[in-house]
């Protein structure tokens, strides 16, 4: 078949499949991420596989484009009404959740016997959760509630604490292995996320002045879309996250553009057909026997993430004395993970090919169960949240 009528009517059914699955969505308790990502592993190069094999080549341009609009839409949702919650409460949770989470699964997997280098490793990778699905977990269930402000406020902070956490567990890691040679990678982690801010501060402050001054009272399309690729851009040529720096800039934008009332609003319009593709995509390069590849140590890293997510909210809620809706269900809400788990698993197999053999599969495999199951137990915590 023509590669033009392959494309268009690979999108076109993509697309219309999305609309029926959204649609759906509404009408059961599953979410409309759980099931595109059924769908796109149904149709997937482990299913049906249907899918053009060109597409799985865009795959990652996809992702980064999704991902930019995702990390600017959460960064337009740090207003100060959300800070208004508490700057404490949400440093002190989001804080607790990752540490909490890092330390439960690193002791926990070594007291089943797993190396300590490795427990380490896994336990840093643990802390990330997935902006991706909780955003729209957030959205498709139409919450506005003090609980889904909170839970967006510390999603936009778990890409940072999870950087942190994993440069200085590699650190820590590389010297327990005696492979510590040349730079260590704490402070490559730490200019990763001080060069993502400064880059979002540096767009954020112009753009904030700047838009919405051709169609007055509101930012255009063009607009929008051109300073979050533009960002998006710069963040990857620069080497920097570019999920953060996108978050910062939506941050400054929202907080700091006085006239129109919320920044770049109309990327929420264009912003679930990339969602639709991204997740179909992701979906269908799932291999789901990668499950069954992890077994026993697979099901007790699953067992301590939840028990880290839980324990480590609870715990930091009850220090800052937040409400019972935080204490009770925000671990809950934070389960889903995906990207950049994937991406610390790929860092971590380069320095310890020792691992690469366990690491990778154990990684992506938990990572398929947590994208499936993880945007559940975020609806579930926003529907009983505001109960």
């Amino acid at each position: 078949m023509d590669f033009t009528a392959q494309l268009l009517l690979s999108i076109g059914g993509i697309f219309l499949v999305g609309q029926a699955i959204s649609a759906l969505g509404r009408r059961t308790f599953l979410p409309r991420v759980t099931l595109l990502l059924l769908f796109g592993i149904a149709i997937g190069k482990h299913g049906l596989d249907i899918i053009p094999v060109f597409f799985y080549q865009y795959f990652e341009l996809i992702a980064e484009t999704t991902l930019m609009m995702v990390g600017f839409l959460i960064g337009g949702k740090l207003t100060k009404s959300t800070f208004n919650l508490g700057v404490k409460n949400i440093l002190g949770v989001s804080i607790a959740a990752a540490v909490c989470t890092t330390a439960i699964v690193t002791a926990g997997l070594w007291w089943i016997g797993m190396p300590l280098s490795l427990c380490i490793i896994m336990g840093c990778i643990a802390a990330a959760t997935d902006a991706a699905a909780t955003l729209d977990s957030v959205i498709e269930t139409k919450s506005k509630s003090r609980f889904s402000r909170f839970l967006i406020a510390i999603v936009a902070l778990d890409d940072v604490w999870a950087l942190v956490l994993f440069g200085f567990g590699m650190s820590l890691a590389l010297s327990l292995n005696g492979h510590m040679s040349g730079e260590s990678p704490l402070p490559i982690a730490l200019i990763d996320i001080a060069g993502a801010i400064t880059l979002g501060l540096f767009l954020g402050f112009p753009a904030s002045y700047f838009t919405g001054r051709v169609k007055k009272g509101e930012p255009i399309l063009t607009e929008a879309l051109g300073m979050v690729f533009v960002c998006g851009g710069l963040a990857i040529y620069l080497e920097v996250s570019f999920l953060i720096a996108s978050i910062v800039m939506g941050a400054v934008v929202s907080n700091f553009a006085r006239h129109h009332e919320y920044a770049f609003h109309e990327i929420e319009n264009i912003e679930w057909p990339f969602m639709v593709i991204f997740f179909v995509l992701a979906g269908a390069t799932l291999d789901l026997q990668m499950l069954g590849a992890v077994g026993f140590v697979g099901l007790m890293f699953i067992l301590f993430r939840i028990a880290g997510k839980y324990l480590g909210a609870w715990l930091g809620s009850r220090l800052v004395n937040a409400e019972s809706e935080v204490r009770n269900w925000m671990g809950i809400a934070m389960l889903p993970q995906a990207g950049v788990a994937i991406g610390m698993a790929l860092v971590a197999s380069s320095q310890f090919p020792e691992y690469k053999q366990v690491l990778l599969p154990l990684v992506i495999g938990t990572t398929v169960f947590f994208e499936l199951v993880g945007p559940i137990f975020t609806r579930l915590a926003l529907v009983k949240s505001s109960g």
